[in-house]
């Protein structure tokens, strides 16, 4: 059973013995995939892995490869369909990378937080860029989960929350009679002022709370919980600094809310903004295709990418192109032409994953884009510079 919470140090052990694995003449199958609830239901995600195996097992023989490499790589692909034929291999997380060489005997299953795609390769190693940038591409997100009494705070990482130092206010005591208090001059207004006047203390050490952890670990992003209007009514309360990364707000119980629960929250929180964010990089996007800081266009973007121009790597998550990549060089092309004058080339099943793994080699920021508006926007990939 692949079941399992995915941690830091459990990544961090199989990273590094897939980076000592040495297969020999042997290929590598790598797999990376979406388990999103969306993807989970009526299966969706296991169509994604039958359609890739398909595509790729059509696309063995570019390869040039032995006729008995071939076998074990098919071989390979088997055993991973037949893994994520079953519901209960899969992890809990929202992505999965799988890594399988029978006949070095490799078979590596990792739980991820999310990937960018689901993808299928076969390669020399084991492509492991994604699975080394997982935890640094999510960063860190700080959740703060209020009632009218208590303000708890969680640090969200890739691989879990741990809750930080909270907050405990002073509430007036209520009753059936707001008026029927000991000491003079206790009327329904003073008590309703003291409510709202104990509300904004409150959520004044809240928000200096939140600026202080911050101040101590910077984070990516903030997420703000509660019941009712209690997450929003903390919002004017942050300082400026924090505000600009607010992601999102969601409905959480203070007094109840586990670590799993505002792990669960803080994600779906996170993609939202991730879909609300790839507009707004559409809008560079064209901004920049008139100025010449971006370009669009699979072939376009192989070339910006070679020549380490690129910034951000926006991508279509549905295409693929089978292309080249230059022996010596690294750099990939959609046509041999594309890399003529660069020695000897090998074809590529599908240049677009390709890409993601060398722009992940070279420290890039990768997009994914689904929000449909945006998608639109993008013809295969295309690219923000960083210079031109």
């Amino acid at each position: 059973m692949a079941r399992s919470t995915p941690t830091a140090g459990s990544i961090a052990a199989q990273l590094a013995r897939l980076n000592q694995f040495r297969p020999g003449s042997h290929r590598v199958v790598t797999c990376y995939l979406k388990v999103e609830p969306r993807d989970r239901a009526r299966g969706k995600y296991l169509i994604k892995v039958k359609n890739r195996v398909r595509a790729l097992e059509s696309a063995l023989p570019q390869l040039g490869l032995e006729r008995a490499t071939v076998e074990a790589v098919r071989v390979d692909m088997a055993r991973v369909l037949d893994f994520l034929k079953q519901p209960g291999n899969l992890p809990s997380s929202q992505g999965v990378a799988i890594f399988a060489c029978g006949p070095a005997k490799l078979w590596e299953v990792v739980p991820l937080p999310s990937v960018h795609r689901s993808r299928l390769a076969v390669d020399r190693t084991p492509l492991v860029r994604e699975l080394a940038a997982a935890e640094d591409e999510f960063g860190r997100i700080l959740t703060a989960v209020l009632d009218r009494t208590a303000a708890r705070f969680f640090q969200v990482t890739a691989f879990g929350a741990t809750e930080m130092p909270g907050l405990t206010a002073d509430a007036t005591r209520g009753g059936r009679y707001h008026g029927d208090q000991d000491g003079p001059g206790w009327g329904e207004h003073s008590y309703n002022n003291r409510i709202r006047t104990e509300r904004q203390r409150h959520l004044d050490a809240a928000a200096q709370q939140l600026l202080a952890l911050d101040k101590a670990s910077p984070v990516h992003g903030i997420v703000l919980a509660g019941i009712g209007t209690d997450a929003a009514a903390l919002q004017p309360f942050l300082h400026p600094y924090l505000l600009d990364r607010v992601m999102g707000s969601v409905r959480l119980n203070a007094k109840s809310v586990s670590p799993a629960e505002v792990l669960a929250a803080t994600l779906q929180v996170r993609e939202t903004w991730e879909r609300t964010s790839e507009l707004l990089l559409m809008h560079d996007l064209e901004e920049g295709l008139g100025t010449g800081w971006a370009v669009d266009g699979v072939h376009e973007t192989l070339k910006a990418l070679g020549r380490g121009q690129v910034r951000t790597l926006l991508v279509d998550p549905d295409v693929a192109e089978p292309g080249f990549r230059g022996v010596a060089s690294g750099r990939l092309g959609l046509m041999e032409a594309d890399l003529r004058g660069e020695g000897d080339v090998v074809p590529v099943l599908d240049v677009v994953d390709d890409a993601i793994e060398e722009a992940l080699r070279q420290r890039v920021a990768v997009n994914v884009v689904f929000e449909p508006a945006a998608k639109k926007a993008i013809h295969g990939m295309a690219a923000l510079l960083r210079f031109r």
